[in-house]
């Protein structure tokens, strides 16, 4: 995910959207990001790649993608990209449609589909994953804000906090739509000291924002859950101010095509 309109230099992620189903029966989910490929053998990750027809699903290179299609829907010109992910090991054949409209230039909704391949989901958790680099530590519940201090006092270490889960009853609401967000808690992130063997890539630049989930149409079991780190990731390097939100999520069971929308908007 890039937002360039929070000032950032061309190559500044600010965060990234993960693919991770979970078969029924399972125990585990499929993890994108690092399931070994067999499509590049030796390489951690499944690979991805975009195409305009989703019936096209022969395997492409990462760097070739179709450049999507460009449509009006009710008078808003939008880009519609289907990204494709190779078959995960335990059976799940999925992939994700992602789409901009020009009236919501901060927003991205995704959807998530099995192709007639695939094992029964469960779940297919599409899930934002580097909340640690915006020191994301303040999650904005229906009646309260909640920290990882309060979640888990005193958690340490290189590896993540274990899920915290709310239910739908304890969401936003925007009419229909549940939403769940979540901010920084510094006024001033640019100032922090990092310790010296923080990589440069998890120095905070650019303007303070907001990184919400809003689903139009949640399912009356959909849950928001949310992890932590006290280290950036791949690292023993501690997060200044304390252990802060990783993953972003929203579960709910498994609907073919159901879409939300991943929003970062500026705070200032």
């Amino acid at each position: 995910m890039f937002t360039p309109y929070l000032e950032h230099p061309r190559e500044r992620l600010v965060n990234y959207i993960a693919v991770e189903p979970l078969p029924v029966g399972a125990e585990a989910r499929g993890y994108s990001e690092l399931e070994p490929s067999r499509l590049d053998p030796g390489q951690p990750g499944k690979r991805l790649w975009a195409v305009d027809d989703p019936g096209d699903s022969a395997p492409r290179a990462r760097f070739d993608p179709d450049r999507g299609v460009v449509d009006v829907a009710d008078g808003v010109e939008r880009l519609t990209v289907w990204v494709l992910v190779e078959p995960f090991d335990d059976g799940a054949d999925v992939h994700v449609r992602v789409r901009f409209r020009a009236d919501r230039p901060h927003e991205v909704e995704l959807a998530g589909f099995a192709g007639p391949r695939s094992t029964p989901l469960e779940h297919l958790v599409l899930t934002a994953t580097m909340g640690n680099w915006a020191r994301l530590r303040r999650l904005e519940l229906a009646d309260r804000t909640v920290t990882p201090a309060l979640l888990w006092p005193g958690f340490t270490g290189t590896g993540f906090a274990e899920h915290a889960s709310f239910g739908l009853d304890e969401l936003m609401r925007d009419g229909a739509s549940a939403v769940v967000a979540a901010t920084g808690d510094e006024v001033d992130p640019w100032t922090v000291t990092h310790s010296a063997d923080t990589a440069a890539h998890w120095r905070f630049e650019g303007r303070r924002m907001r990184q919400e989930w809003r689903v139009d149409d949640p399912h009356p079991a959909l849950r928001a859950q949310v992890n932590a780190r006290w280290s950036y990731w791949a690292s023993a390097s501690e997060i200044p101010g304390g252990p802060a939100y990783e993953n972003l999520e929203v579960v709910e069971p498994f609907r073919q095509g159901a879409a939300l929308r991943f929003i970062v908007e500026p705070l200032d």
